[in-house]
């Protein structure tokens, strides 16, 4: 069987829920106010693809290929990104609500995700490296055997990151944030 590709199209308001999608590569595509709810997008390939507006309520995603895709103002609730092709996986996030998401074990390095919620997500052993969390809500966010070498965390809010399992090397903080740094030693700080 051949492999269906779609290059530069934008699709607008089109509702995918609890469809499988036949095309199997979407080149420099754009998807605009779609809903991707209970979809199965396993095994699809995005290049260079912007979601804005989009809804990914319980998406499948198992071996999907997200190579250089924007996410902006989109709904990315549980998805689970760690069940996605890791190979070449890059990622832009832009007022998008990632709760409870999972990036586990992913390598991310410079993902920039700015005005973003990400309240109870999953980075365990992920590579941040470089990444950038911009005015980002991370409250009960786990960062477990993370990789959060030179990380910019300088506006974001709510975190509790325990330098003793993660690697926080040059890492950027703000002084008002400091105290996401030090929750788990039981210590007052005024």
């Amino acid at each position: 069987m051949s492999e269906k590709i779609i290059d530069n199209q934008s699709f607008i308001e089109v509702d995918y829920s609890g469809k499988r999608l036949n095309i199997h590569k979407y080149e420099c595509c754009s998807f605009k106010n779609c809903t991707f709810q209970e979809s199965l997008l396993s095994s699809i390939t995005f290049m260079e693809c912007t979601f804005e507006n989009c809804d990914f309520g319980l998406a499948n995603v198992k071996s999907t290929a997200f190579k250089d895709v924007r996410f902006i103002n989109c709904k990315l609730v549980g998805l689970k990104f760690c069940d996605c092709n890791d190979f070449l996986l890059s990622l832009y996030f832009e007022h998008c609500n990632l709760h409870f998401a999972s990036f586990r074990e992913l390598l991310l390095q410079g993902t920039t995700f700015r005005n973003c919620n990400l309240k109870e997500v999953d980075f365990s052993a992920a590579d941040l490296t470089n990444s950038i969390f911009d005015n980002c809500d991370l409250d009960r966010t786990i960062f477990d055997q993370s990789k959060l070498e030179k990380v910019d965390f300088f506006t974001a809010y709510n975190y509790n990151i325990n330098p003793q399992t993660n690697r926080i090397k040059n890492a950027r903080f703000s002084k008002d944030g400091v105290s996401g740094l030090l929750g788990n030693y039981n210590i007052i700080i005024e």
